[in-house]
């Protein structure tokens, strides 16, 4: 079977507007990835005090309905769509030696990632080894004492 998808570059820009004392301060910058030809956008309702998986990554995508090939994949975007409460997204990688990290996304805030492959090391201390990197495997959101709608968009090639 041959694909009718035609690939396309992806562009990202982050503008931030803010002029101090009458002078610009802000900033732009703005990534483009080639080549993509596979898009995953959802918005998904995060249940109140429960933990939601939002986005599956694995080497075989027959392995789980839904997930996204790990090499395959190159740009990540998770954002808090409420307008009034956090969520905690966790960042979870695979295999018998998984680990996460886990930050707070306020209303509005998005975290974005690059490719799920080699992307992540979790570490209990505080002296960063630069280690080997591993590949993630999901990527999940818990919310406080009210639901969330959070917007999730992976690119990939």
């Amino acid at each position: 079977m041959t694909s009718t998808v035609t690939a396309a570059t992806l562009t990202v820009k982050i503008t931030e507007t803010i002029s101090l004392n009458g002078t610009d301060q802000g900033a732009t910058n703005t990534l483009t990835i080639a080549s993509v030809n596979e898009i995953s956008k959802r918005i998904v309702t995060c249940s109140a005090s429960q933990t939601t998986t939002v986005a599956e990554f694995r080497n075989d995508v027959y392995e789980s309905a839904g997930a996204i090939d790990i090499e395959d994949s190159r740009y990540i975007r998770i954002t808090n769509l409420d307008d009034t409460n956090s969520v905690e997204i966790a960042v979870v990688t695979g295999g018998g030696a998984g680990t996460t990290y886990q930050v707070k996304l306020d209303p509005g805030h998005s975290h974005m990632l690059g490719s799920a492959n080699d992307l992540m090391l979790a570490e209990a201390d505080t002296t960063p080894s630069f280690g080997t990197m591993a590949d993630v495997n999901s990527i999940r959101v818990r919310p406080g004492a009210s639901a969330v709608d959070v917007e999730v968009f992976v690119a990939s090639i």
